[in-house]
C-alpha cells in the first residue's frame, strides 16, 4: 500500500492561510511568492479552498492583474468556485471564464451554454480577449 499525501485539516489550512496573509500584508505579488514556497500538496489545497479568493489564485498563476472589473468579480468569489469556473468578463454575448482543471488554470470563452475555446499559459486571458475580438 502506498503512502498517501498528508492532506492538512481545515484548521491547519486556516492557520497556514492566516500566516501567509500576515506575511503578505495585502500585497498580491508577495502572497504569490509565499505560495511558491509552501509544500505543493498544501498549496494545491489552498488554491481550491475558501481561504483564498479567485483573484488571488488568478494572480498566483498569471502574475498579473486583469482589468479592474474582472479583478472585482474574481475577488468576490472564493477559490473553491474555480472548480466550476468564475465569469471574469462578458463581452458581446460571450463570457470569459477562469477555472481550474486538473489543478491548472484555464481561461475559457463560452457562449453561455458551452465552452468555445480553452486557453492555457501566461497569455491565456489576452488570447481569450483576442478570440472574442476576432469573432466579432
Amino acid at each position: 500500500m502506498q503512502d498517501r499525501e498528508k492532506v492538512p485539516t481545515h484548521r491547519e489550512l486556516a492557520g497556514i492561510a492566516e500566516h501567509l496573509f500576515e506575511k503578505a500584508d495585502e500585497d498580491e505579488s508577495l502572497l504569490a511568492r509565499e505560495l511558491d514556497l509552501i509544500d505543493p500538496a498544501i498549496r494545491r489545497e489552498l488554491l481550491q479552498s475558501d481561504f483564498l479568493n479567485a483573484y488571488q489564485v488568478y494572480y498566483y498563476f498569471f502574475r498579473e492583474a486583469p482589468g479592474d472589473l474582472e479583478r472585482e468579480r474574481l475577488i468576490l468569489q472564493p477559490a473553491s468556485a474555480l472548480v466550476q469556473g468564475v465569469m471574469m468578463a462578458e463581452l458581446e454575448l460571450m463570457e470569459i471564464i477562469f477555472r481550474l482543471e486538473d489543478d491548472r488554470p484555464v481561461i475559457s470563452v463560452s457562449d453561455g451554454e458551452q465552452f468555445l475555446v480553452n486557453y492555457r499559459g501566461k497569455d491565456a486571458y489576452r488570447r481569450a480577449l483576442r478570440f472574442i475580438d476576432d469573432a466579432l
